[in-house]
């Protein structure tokens, strides 16, 4: 469970640091900084819970594995 805090933590990280860099590097006016910083924001959650789904689906399996016999 503590890897998953771990990477919780860095999804956050690069989050915060792309919504600085969007703020330093495009600073076209208030409203598209908003947009910017709104668009890097949704693409960090999603990206995490893409993520988030795919960590947890290989904890807990819904599909177990059906092992055949050695002589099939």
């Amino acid at each position: 469970m503590a890897a998953f805090l771990v990477i919780t933590l860095i999804f956050f990280a690069l989050g915060f640091l792309g919504c600085v860099l969007v703020r330093v590097l495009y600073d076209k006016g208030p409203s598209t900084n908003l947009l910017h910083v709104t668009l890097v924001i949704t693409a960090t959650i999603c990206c995490w819970l893409s993520w988030a789904i795919v960590y947890m689906a290989q904890m807990h399996p819904l599909v177990v594995p059906i092992l055949k016999a050695e002589g099939e």
